[in-house]
């Protein structure tokens, strides 16, 4: 089918991609805008994926102040150049992430970050819980496999949804990104402040 230049702009002008990538996603999509934004992003998180490995040693550190100076956040967030920090695009994503930290309040950036002692209290707490509401002791280990999903969403900040959009996860947000910037994107450390929370921590990823 015949693609127009002005459904071809407006799908650059909504995600970013080059023109010839916005031509190809429609043609595959039938001309259906939203579901050519979909092909992009799948194509982009593929392309995002190879890049993860790349060292990321640039990037910012900023602040978050929540409305009434409550509640506040500091984060680190890396790429690979100074050029790239300094992008729109890039600002936006750590703002993004600050505000994520300071309304999720995450204990740690990734799943692999989780230590062993948190990991073994929330699976005592799951088989407990389990045992209790009478499930059959040969699937409980699978009951709490399940459920420990659902614990790294609570915890760690890659697997919880985003807060402006709850379909799509944190580690996704950043593949778009790195997809569209071009370079790997990593978030290093956060640390969380709340007035009268003297338990402040820095929360920084796993060596």
């Amino acid at each position: 089918m015949e693609i127009s230049a002005q459904l071809v702009k407006q799908l650059r002008e909504r995600t970013g991609a080059g023109m010839m990538e916005c031509k190809a996603a429609l043609t595959e999509a039938k001309g259906d805008l939203g579901e050519a934004e979909v092909v992009l992003r799948k194509k982009g998180i593929a392309s995002a994926a190879k890049k993860s490995g790349r060292s990321a040693k640039q990037g910012v550190i900023a602040s978050y102040i929540h409305p009434g100076a409550q509640l506040g956040v500091m984060i680190e967030v890396n790429c690979e150049s100074d050029f790239v920090a300094r992008t729109d695009d890039f600002q936006e994503l750590v703002h993004d992430l600050a505000m994520q930290v300071a309304a999720a309040d995450p204990q740690f950036i990734r799943k692999e970050d989780v230590t062993q002692a948190a990991l073994d209290k929330e699976k005592d707490i799951q088989r407990g819980r389990a045992l209790g509401e009478g499930k059959p002791e040969k699937m409980v280990d699978k009951i709490v496999e399940g459920r420990m999903n659902k614990y790294y969403e609570e915890v760690c900040l890659y697997e919880q949804p985003f807060i402006k959009e709850n379909t799509t996860s944190i580690a996704d947000l950043i593949k778009a990104k790195i997809a569209k910037l071009g370079e790997n994107i990593t978030v290093s450390r956060f640390v969380r402040f709340k007035v009268g929370d003297t338990g402040a921590a820095e929360t920084p990823a796993a060596e």
